[in-house]
């Protein structure tokens, strides 16, 4: 996934890029609107953080000119805390959310997730890794020919993993997606284990070669054999 981060402070776009990237997403950065629109006319991006106050062009006018070219990417709109009504007009400029500053890391990284989730629903409800299959409108699973009786927890754990394919994820990113605010810290890497236990006999991943443990992160899915 690449990300695009703009905003005119050094050190905040320091601090995010050094963030994302060890996330493992790919990260370019801008520092006023005027280039942010030049990288984004020049290449492909899954999601656009954008600050409103921005040298040469505003983060309004960056916004209004891409959507203007049919850029849907998604963008997450960066504004000072109680100005509602930049909140507002961002939204109705074609900004897909906003965040308040100053934010914290794991608010950030937590909508970054809610966007290119939401990005990915949007453009295909089938998802895919060697020959497992689900389809997320449906909400159906299955292996070959093999349908899978996962419960909605499960199904949710495999799709988020499906969506971070070979990417590690760590065992709170997977409980906030599947469990929401539901989800308690004192039990929830216990819970996460059991749940992918259970979720790799279903597919018939005893062995975990598909759902492979990142030892001190959490699980990650991959195509690889290796």
């Amino acid at each position: 996934m690449r990300i695009l981060f703009v905003d005119d402070e050094p050190e905040l776009r320091e601090q995010i890029s050094n963030t994302l990237t060890g996330q493992k997403y790919t990260v370019d950065t801008s520092r006023d609107g005027a280039e942010a629109l030049e990288r984004i006319f020049t290449e492909p991006y899954d999601l656009i953080i954008l600050d409103v106050m921005l040298p040469r062009q505003d983060g309004f006018e960056v916004l209004r000119e891409l959507r203007a070219e049919k850029i849907t990417t998604p963008v997450l709109l960066l504004t000072a805390r109680g100005e509602v009504e930049n909140r507002i007009k961002g939204l109705d400029l074609g900004a897909d959310d906003y965040l308040a500053k100053p934010f914290s890391i794991a608010e950030l990284l937590a909508r970054i997730r809610a966007l290119l989730r939401r990005s990915a629903e949007s453009s295909t409800s089938v998802l895919e890794i060697n020959d497992v299959r689900i389809d997320t409108a449906s909400r159906q699973a299955s292996r070959g020919d093999l349908h899978l009786n996962l419960t909605p927890k499960e199904f949710s754990l495999l799709e988020f993993l499906l969506y971070n394919r070979n990417r590690a994820i760590s065992r709170f990113s997977l409980a906030e997606h599947v469990w929401g605010d539901a989800f308690d810290p004192f039990t929830m890497s216990n819970n996460i284990d059991v749940h992918i236990k259970n979720l790799r006999r279903k597919i018939g991943d005893d062995q975990g070669t598909l759902i492979r443990t990142v030892r001190g992160v959490g699980y990650m899915i991959t195509d690889s054999e290796q």
